[in-house]
Formats: structure tokens, sequence, C-alpha cells
């Protein structure tokens, strides 16, 4: 798996993730919802990205998912 697909995986997991809490858990976890919102976007101008450098600690190889 490239480091894109595993970033594109893991976003939408905890996007999911963040809306189960807020419907069954509490309505403040949608700010878990903003918090990943606002790091994709600035992920998007940055090119940094803090899971994608944990996960290259990991292993997981950069390549890119769009062949």
């Amino acid at each position: 798996m490239t480091l894109d697909r595993a970033m594109f995986r893991f976003a939408g997991v905890m996007v999911l993730l963040s809306v189960a809490l807020t419907v069954w858990v509490s309505p403040y976890f949608v700010w878990f919802t903003v918090f990943i919102g606002l790091n994709l976007l600035q992920s998007s101008f940055t090119g940094f990205c803090p899971a994608a450098s944990i996960m290259k600690k990991f292993g997981i190889e950069a390549g890119c998912a769009f062949k």
C-alpha cells in the first residue's frame, strides 16, 4: 500500500469515526470533525501532514496512488 492510499484511507476512517461519535456519544465531537477538516486543508497548502510522517516511520512507502 502506498502512502497516498494509506492517507486517504486513514482520513476517511477518521471522518466517519468522528461523525459516529458526534451522533452517538456527544455533539461536542463535531470539533474532532472540524480538526480533521482543518488538518486536511492545511496539508493541501503546505504539504505537511503529521499522520503521513508517522506512517513513513512505520515503513509505509511513498508512491503515487493514481497510476
